[in-house]
């Protein structure tokens, strides 16, 4: 999981168009926080809305402020140091005050200017920040695409989940990701992609490494899915319990995300791909609000409370 990116590492994204001119011995500076800050008000030397530790941003209508209002710039350049920013980038290709460059400089605080627009800038950055900063894990499993559901497919190693997801390849499902599976954390859902080199390669016992999306082509993967959905491959046991009526649905949690689980016992004769297919099109009927199990309880229910009362209302001269 990152927990911090080093101011430095702006200059090597291309997409936001950054150059430093000062304060180049505080690119070590780090990043928290997936948010940036505008001065606002801090530059007449009100500090309460700054926070350290962020990417502060300036542009034209700050810049001009601190060009035009020499009494006041001493003020508002010691409110902006004194909250600790990561750094500061000028939007717009324009050039810094000197007096930014000088005190910044003096501080150590990196100074950027960017020839993005402030608002594209600001898009940018956070975007790349929020994914550089998102909680990450490893899950060894194999993530598929079924029928638009991004199915986790989990399992001791053996038990056949790669099999089972080249049966789905070879149905028309998508392929994520085998063996190692990166999982971000992104808003309120996780998405599951492969491990670099790994890439779309699958392992299946006596055949050996095959490439999936050269054996079947593009159609065939996606680099990146929404998890929503895993499934548990257990051993069957004998005498053990399994849901046999899916009333109660069940939960994991990644990356403290809550994410629907289906356990399926793997034993000779089942069909798991075909069985994976019933789930995962069962999910997303839930998705959509329509719960089988629950609604044809909900329905025995009223048939059984029907049949009471007319068993209730029945005359007593009918029964004799």
């Amino acid at each position: 999981m990152s927990s911090a990116i080093a101011v430095g590492e702006l200059l090597e994204r291309a997409e936001l168009e950054v150059t430093a001119v000062a304060g180049q011995t505080g690119f070590d500076r780090t990043v928290t926080v997936p948010r940036i800050q505008k001065p606002g008000l801090a530059l007449t030397g009100w500090p309460e809305q700054l926070h350290s530790g962020r990417v502060l941003v300036l542009g034209g209508t700050e810049v001009d402020y601190l060009r035009d209002h020499e009494p006041a710039r001493h003020l508002g350049l010691s409110t902006l140091l004194a909250s600790d920013p990561a750094c500061i980038v000028v939007c717009r290709g324009l050039s810094p005050p000197e007096a930014l460059v000088k005190a910044a400089g003096a501080c150590g605080v990196p100074v950027m200017v960017s020839t993005l627009a402030t608002a594209d800038f600001i898009t940018a950055v956070t975007g790349w920040m929020s994914d550089r900063l998102a909680p990450t894990t490893d899950m060894h499993g194999v993530l598929m695409d079924v029928l638009g559901i991004g199915v986790l497919l989990l399992g001791k190693s053996g038990i056949g989940k790669s099999e089972t997801a080249l049966d789905l390849v070879v149905r028309g499902h998508r392929l994520v990701a085998d063996d190692v599976i990166k999982i971000r954390r992104q808003g309120s859902h996780v998405v599951g992609r492969g491990a670099g080199i790994i890439g779309h390669h699958m392992e299946i016992r006596g055949l050996g490494i095959i490439n999936v999306k050269d054996l079947f082509g593009i159609s065939a993967v996606r680099d990146t899915k929404k998890i929503e959905l895993v499934v548990e491959l257990r051993e069957w046991k004998e005498g053990e319990e399994y849901d046999r009526l899916g009333f109660d649905d069940r939960f994991d949690r990644i990356l403290d995300v809550a994410v629907a689980v289906v356990q399926l016992p793997v034993r000779p004769g089942r069909n798991l791909a075909t069985l994976i297919e019933v789930a995962a099109r069962n999910q997303l009927l839930k998705i959509q609000g329509t719960h089988s199990a629950r609604a044809f309880r909900d329905q025995l229910h009223r048939a059984m409370e029907a049949q009471s009362e007319a068993s209730v209302d029945v005359p007593m001269d009918a029964v004799e």
